[in-house]
C-alpha cells in the first residue's frame, strides 16, 4: 500500500468528525426547543429546521468520506475480516446518503430504510473493522470493538423503542456516534504507523536493489575466487609439506615410511 493512498484514505476517515461539527451549527440554528436526548438528529434535517441544509449536506457528505476512506484504506486491514469490512461500511454510507438525499418529513420509507442500514452496518462494520486492524495495534482493535459492541447494542434499543432510560435521541446518538469517532481513531493510527514505517524503514528503489544484487554476486565472485586460488596453493605445497611429517625425531637418518 503507497503512503499516499494511506494519507488520503486516512484524511477522509478523519473528516468524518465534520459531522459533529456541523450537527452542533445546525442545532444552534434551530427554530425553538432541541434536545440532545429526546429530539432525534433527522429533526434537524427536516423542513422546520432553519439548519436543514446545512444539515442534509452533512449526511451526503458523510456518505462519501466514510465510502472513500474504506476503498483507499482496504489493503492496509488484514485477515478474513477486511474482507467484510468495506461492505458493512458501505452498507452505512448508502444509509447515511439516503438520510440526507430522504429527509424524514419528505420520503420517510427510504429515510427509515437509510436509518437502519447506517446504524446497523455502522455497528457491525466496527465490530469487523476492529478485527481487522488489530494484527496492526491490540489497543485500537480492542477500542473499535468496545464501540461497534456499544453501537451495536444502542441500535437494537433504538429500533425496539426501548428509550426510556437515554431518550430516543440519546439512545439514537449513542448507535450513531460511535461510527465517526471509531473512523477518526483508526485513521490516526493507521496513518501514524505508516508514517513510522517510512521514516524507518523505507523501501529501497529499484536502482538501489540492482547495485545490491551485484554487490552480492560480487562478492561471491571473490569468494569463490579466493578459495579456488587457496586450494592450488594447498595442491601445490602438498608432496613437500608431507616429508617433514614422514621423519622420525628420534632418529632422523633412518628411511621414511610409506602410509
Amino acid at each position: 500500500m503507497t503512503s499516499v493512498r494511506l494519507r488520503w484514505g486516512a484524511l477522509l476517515w478523519l473528516l468524518t468528525l465534520q459531522f459533529f461539527v456541523l450537527e452542533t451549527i445546525a442545532q444552534a440554528r434551530y427554530e425553538g426547543p432541541y434536545s440532545r436526548v429526546d429530539d432525534v438528529i433527522s429533526a434537524l434535517g427536516a423542513a422546520d429546521s432553519a439548519g436543514r441544509q446545512l444539515m442534509n449536506a452533512s449526511f451526503v457528505v458523510q456518505a462519501a468520506l466514510i465510502a472513500g476512506g474504506a476503498l483507499l484504506l482496504g489493503p492496509a486491514l488484514r485477515g478474513a475480516a477486511a474482507r467484510v469490512t468495506p461492505w458493512l461500511l458501505g452498507a452505512a454510507a448508502v444509509g447515511v446518503l439516503l438520510v440526507g438525499v430522504f429527509p424524514t418529513d419528505g420520503n420517510g420509507t427510504m429515510h427509515a430504510i437509510g436509518a437502519v442500514l447506517y446504524l446497523v452496518g455502522g455497528g457491525l462494520g466496527l465490530v469487523a473493522l476492529a478485527y481487522a486492524v488489530r494484527p496492526r495495534s491490540e489497543a485500537l482493535g480492542t477500542t473499535v470493538v468496545l464501540l461497534g459492541m456499544l453501537a451495536t447494542a444502542a441500535t437494537i434499543f433504538f429500533l425496539t423503542g426501548v428509550t426510556g432510560f437515554l431518550g430516543a435521541g440519546g439512545t439514537e446518538r449513542l448507535a450513531a456516534y460511535p461510527l465517526p469517532i471509531a473512523l477518526a481513531l483508526t485513521a490516526t493510527t493507521l496513518w501514524w504507523n505508516g508514517a513510522r514505517a517510512d521514516e524507518g524503514a523505507a523501501p529501497p528503489s529499484r536502482r538501489a536493489e540492482r547495485e545490491q544484487e551485484e554487490a552480492r554476486r560480487a562478492e561471491q565472485a571473490r569468494a569463490r575466487d579466493a578459495a579456488l586460488e587457496a586450494a592450488t596453493r594447498r595442491s601445490a605445497a602438498g608432496p613437500a609439506s608431507a616429508e617433514p611429517d614422514d621423519i622420525d625425531p628420534e632418529d632422523p637418518w633412518a628411511p621414511t615410511s610409506r602410509r
